[in-house]
């Protein structure tokens, strides 16, 4: 009877644990939130524009993050789908005159087409073979926007020029203050289906087909689906960040989209952590704002000292700026959990 005693109170010690632990996540998060809300009319409008950039990055990296991290499949080739749907925001605004909510969804289902149908090719294709063809998208995709059978769409190498879009009902927000806001609510949005779908039954598919495919087919996960879908679904969160982008920027041209934007892509989910969610935050923080400040470090070789960051980042944190965060986190929170046990047990 004591020891059954003995191990009830310690389930529901560790209930309570889980319960206060989820209570702080929550409470966290929300003053994570509330920050971000008010960070626009904290800082100047250079520093609006620049936060608008990163949340495109972190939407764009989760995507990313989805089919390498957790499918495994590597990618060189996401800034052609960041392209595509920066192409699709900008002739819808400038061609048709639409507003920003309707040309985020259309670029999403857009990209989600490529990417599934690039996607089944792609089948026959892993490891380093697979990243050479994608990175084969991402540098053909800038000559292709050039191409002049399609230049009274793309305007050419001229790009096309968009007008930043006013806050509607007479919203007291700026015009960089604006599209932060909806950069900001369509992360939230993003983030929580992405994390939804990792963390369920189709994420437990992924990673099943990344750490073994053929035990996987044997479960009876259909692997060619779950591969061609979540290129899909991974081009569709790119290209809404792709969407969120040209708003803030105001232009698109073919040469933004150079091949360094899906290395800087790549790069983001590595220093950000693989098959992380929070990692993407962190990974697009890393490559909107270190090559910054390492042109204020030196003006003469600004992508040495990036490239030193790269390398020290790598080497002290294997796992990611995630993997150290929540390897922070878990040292806390087994600390607290002992003094809590022990000073039940002095009690």
């Amino acid at each position: 009877m004591a020891s059954e005693a003995l191990s009830g109170a310690g389930r529901a010690d560790q209930i309570g644990s889980n319960t206060s632990e989820r209570t702080r996540r929550v409470v966290a998060i929300t003053l994570l939130l509330l920050l971000a809300a008010a960070l626009p009319f904290l800082v100047s409008n250079y520093r609006t524009f620049q936060l608008t950039l990163m949340i495109a990055y972190a939407i764009a990296l989760l995507g990313l993050n989805i089919l390498t991290g957790y499918n495994g499949q590597i990618s060189l080739g996401h800034g052609a789908f960041f392209a595509i749907g920066s192409y699709v925001a900008a002739i819808m605004m400038d061609r048709w005159s639409l507003p920003i909510w309707s040309t985020l969804p259309a670029a999403g289902l857009v990209c989600f087409v490529a990417g599934f149908l690039f996607g089944l090719p792609a089948l026959r294709l892993e490891g380093l073979y697979l990243a050479l063809a994608t990175f084969a998208l991402a540098v053909a995709t800038p000559q292709i926007l050039k191409y002049k059978g399609i230049e009274e769409w793309t305007g050419g190498v001229q790009g096309i020029a968009i007008t930043k879009p006013q806050a509607p009902w007479h919203l007291p927000l700026s015009p960089d203050q604006w599209p932060y806001s909806v950069a900001l609510a369509v992360a939230i949005v993003m983030f929580v289906v992405g994390g939804r779908l990792v963390r369920g039954r189709v994420g437990r598919a992924l990673i099943a087909i990344r750490d073994n495919p053929t035990a996987a087919a044997t479960m009876g996960v259909n692997t060619a689906l779950y591969k061609t879908l979540t290129f899909g679904v991974s081009a569709l969160f790119t290209g809404v960040a792709g969407a969120l982008s040209a708003i803030a920027v105001q232009f698109v041209a073919p040469d933004s989209f150079g091949f360094l934007l899906s290395i800087s892509f790549l790069v983001g989910i590595v220093i950000g952590g693989f098959a992380s969610i929070s990692g993407a935050i962190y990974g697009a923080f890393f490559i909107e704002f270190v090559p910054n400040i390492a042109d204020s470090i030196s003006k003469s070789a600004p992508w040495a000292v990036y490239g030193a960051f790269l390398v020290a980042s790598v080497y002290f944190m294997p796992t990611g700026i995630a993997g150290v965060v929540a390897s922070i986190a878990g040292r806390v929170f087994r600390t607290r959990s002992r003094s809590n046990i022990s000073s039940k047990e002095s009690n």
